[in-house]
């Protein structure tokens, strides 16, 4: 059993490690913002005037989901470079290291939490150019929301990519799940606007929640259940994802 000063430790170089790594690749970090950037600046400036059956403005709505899909696919792929250091070997000689088998989870972990906060807040900025005006506290606490998604999938995209032997595995079973989250979530609209029948089938999303949650966050209603339910469901998500992961990952990496 890892003892936590260890454990916390051993986490910190593995994240510093990889935070230099990607500070040397700000490329990679905005083309990871270019897509929901695009969104923003070619689907908003159609919603402006379009009634969205919810309360805040087409910019409170619809930047806060761009924030989830960010997450989505930011954390979601995080596993390919898993991939990468299996195929070039760098995996199998930090096996051999006493670095804790759990820290080199989470000191990934930790790194695209930062990474998607820092891609967040551009994010957040651009959409204050184009007419998003939302609270700080609301702003601030959308961002722990979107760091409890990151946390989880990038849990899970590690643990699958540990598992999976090539890229042609791994990118399919991300896709086959981010696809129907991202269209049952939310997203660009609020399911409220959809048939009976989806909206009712996007309930068993739990990426709903949260998007419902930010965006309540961004018209400043901390009081209602939304908050609440959004928070409830989040810290479920990682929690169970956290565990999965971490089961996987040490299995695969020992």
């Amino acid at each position: 059993m890892t003892r936590l000063p260890q454990l916390l430790s051993d986490t910190g170089v593995i994240a510093g490690r990889y935070i230099r790594q990607t500070a040397r690749s700000r490329i990679a970090l905005l083309f990871g913002l270019l897509q929901p950037l695009l969104f923003l600046v070619l689907f908003g400036p159609l919603l402006r005037d379009v009634p969205l059956g919810g309360s805040g403005d087409s910019w409170q709505t619809l930047v806060p989901g761009l924030l989830i899909q960010l997450g989505l696919f930011s954390s979601g792929f995080a596993g390919f470079q898993i991939l990468v250091e299996k195929q070039y070997g760098v995996m199998e000689r930090m096996r051999v290291t006493p670095v804790s088998r759990l820290a080199l989870l989470l000191g990934r972990i930790v790194r695209d939490v930062l990474q998607l906060l820092l891609q967040s807040t551009l994010l957040v900025l651009a959409g204050v150019a184009f007419g998003l005006r939302a609270p700080v506290p609301g702003v601030l606490l959308g961002f722990v929301f979107v760091a409890v998604l990151a946390a989880s999938l990038a849990s899970l995209s590690y643990a699958l990519a540990m598992r999976a032997r090539t890229p042609q595995e791994f990118a399919p079973i991300v896709n086959s799940v981010n696809l129907p989250a991202m269209l049952l979530s939310g997203i660009l609209l609020p399911m409220s606007l959809a048939p009976a029948w989806l909206d009712g089938i996007s309930h068993a999303v739990p990426f709903r929640y949260l998007v419902d949650a930010v965006r309540a966050a961004f018209v400043g209603d901390y009081g209602g259940g939304t908050l609440a339910v959004g928070a409830l469901v989040g810290a479920a998500l990682a929690a169970a994802s956290l565990a999965l992961g971490t089961r996987l990952f040490r299995g695969a990496a020992l």
